[in-house]
């Protein structure tokens, strides 16, 4: 018998025992993917960065959310005089991506939100053709 059997089964035989208990069946954790991204911020853009940052529209917060993105942070850092980086870190929960960002950029208060931001912005080298933000590796985690 393979492991994926066996494996069946025995998640069968737990949902069999809760359901026959009146108990759910335990509730799968979401699969959560993490991402990191990098991007140049033009340092006479600076002061107006941070001011946006320091009152999101809520429209452009409630968008965020409902695509599924959870825990997201910026960092700046000034990485030789006057040239200045931003990391983001974000998880994602749901279960399509590549929808869900497509329903981000398609909502117009986030399209708003972003005139204002990108002109802050520069793309860095090793970004991909049609990325704004680079696309970081992970290697390390700890849980």
């Amino acid at each position: 018998m393979s492991l994926k059997k066996i494996a069946a089964g025995f998640l069968g035989g737990l949902f069999v025992v809760a359901a026959a208990s009146g108990r759910k069946g335990p509730t799968p954790k979401p699969q959560v993917q993490r991402f990191g991204q990098i991007i140049a911020l033009k340092p006479e853009k600076l002061a107006y960065y941070k001011e946006l940052h320091a009152a999101v529209w809520p429209s452009v917060l409630r968008q965020i959310k409902t695509s599924n993105i959870r825990n997201y942070s910026i960092y700046l850092k000034e990485v030789e005089a006057g040239k200045f980086y931003l990391f983001a870190y974000f998880e994602y929960t749901g279960t399509d991506f590549a929808a869900d960002m497509a329903k981000m950029a398609a909502d117009p208060e986030t399209q708003r939100w972003w005139k204002e931001t990108n002109p802050c912005q520069t793309r860095i080298p090793l970004s991909g053709e049609k990325d704004w933000w680079s696309g970081m590796e992970e290697v390390f985690h700890l849980d």
